[in-house]
């Protein structure tokens, strides 16, 4: 990587001027992570998959198959917290550090601290919200229907189709909010012995001086989460590792300790 700027935050600097250069490297070796410890990482996808799957048998048995989209939509919500233990699975073969479950699942703890579980409280809060935000939003538009209780057809109709439109633009709000905060936190987290509030600000801040690159990791992510989804969530036992692992890769791009 070309030399480039840093930001200092609080006791860490935040490299200025990453480049796309850096989310193919990323994601190459994300990839290699992967292939060199595919059962960490089909563990943790196999969680995200097995819960999608539960979640559109229940609501297709429960008569409510229109809820399927808001909860799809919202799963890249909780995908940067099952990823803790992927980002465990990336530093210790860095370091070079012998491969345990109970050093990997360890990570999920923090380091004793609580700090992760404080995050991991914002994840399942901010997926709450969202179907707080769904459920209003399906309610202004299709209040007539009966919410939750008619097929997926409905979504063919006009005032079906302005919902998905108008659900989308305000998930696609709340999700790069959501990002913003995460994308560099939970990986430094795991990394490093630091408040939850100051990775909040370091991913923040790496989000300020990278806007174009990182927001593009972001589409890049939302798309790749969304196709893998399509074959009965199964795409996500390759790709939610994948883009774990990469992750990582890029926090070790963008974050450092201040005179590193």
């Amino acid at each position: 990587m070309a030399t480039v700027e840093k930001a200092p935050v609080a006791q860490f600097t935040v490299t200025r001027g990453l480049t796309f250069a850096d989310l193919r490297a990323s994601l190459a070796a994300g990839w290699r992570d992967f292939l060199a410890c595919p059962l960490y990482g089909l563990f943790f996808a196999s969680i995200y998959v097995g819960g999608g799957l539960f979640a559109a048998y229940a609501l297709f048995e429960w008569g409510s198959p229109t809820w399927l989209i808001p909860i799809a939509a919202g799963f890249p919500l909780i995908a940067p917290f099952i990823a803790v233990g992927l980002y465990e699975v990336s530093r210790r073969r860095e370091l070079g550090l012998p491969m345990s479950w109970a050093a990997v699942l360890g990570a999920l703890r923090g380091r004793g601290d609580e700090q992760i579980l404080s995050m991991g409280i914002i994840v399942f809060v901010a997926f709450g919200f969202w179907l707080m935000i769904a459920h209003g939003i399906f309610a202004v538009f299709l209040a007539e229907s009966g919410i939750g209780s008619e097929s997926l057809e409905i979504f063919q109709t006009q005032a079906g189709m302005i919902m998905l439109v108008v659900g989308s633009a305000v998930g696609a709000v709340m999700a790069l909010a959501f990002y913003s905060i995460t994308v560099m936190s939970l990986p430094m987290l795991v990394d490093k012995e630091v408040d939850f509030l100051t990775a909040i600000i370091t991913s923040l801040a790496a989000i300020r001086c990278n806007k174009p690159v990182l927001i593009g990791w972001a589409v890049i992510i939302s798309v790749l989460l969304f196709l893998a989804m399509i074959p009965a969530f199964l795409g996500m036992l390759v790709a939610l590792p994948v883009l774990g692992h990469a992750t990582w890769h890029l926090y070790r791009r963008a974050v450092s300790e201040a005179g590193a």
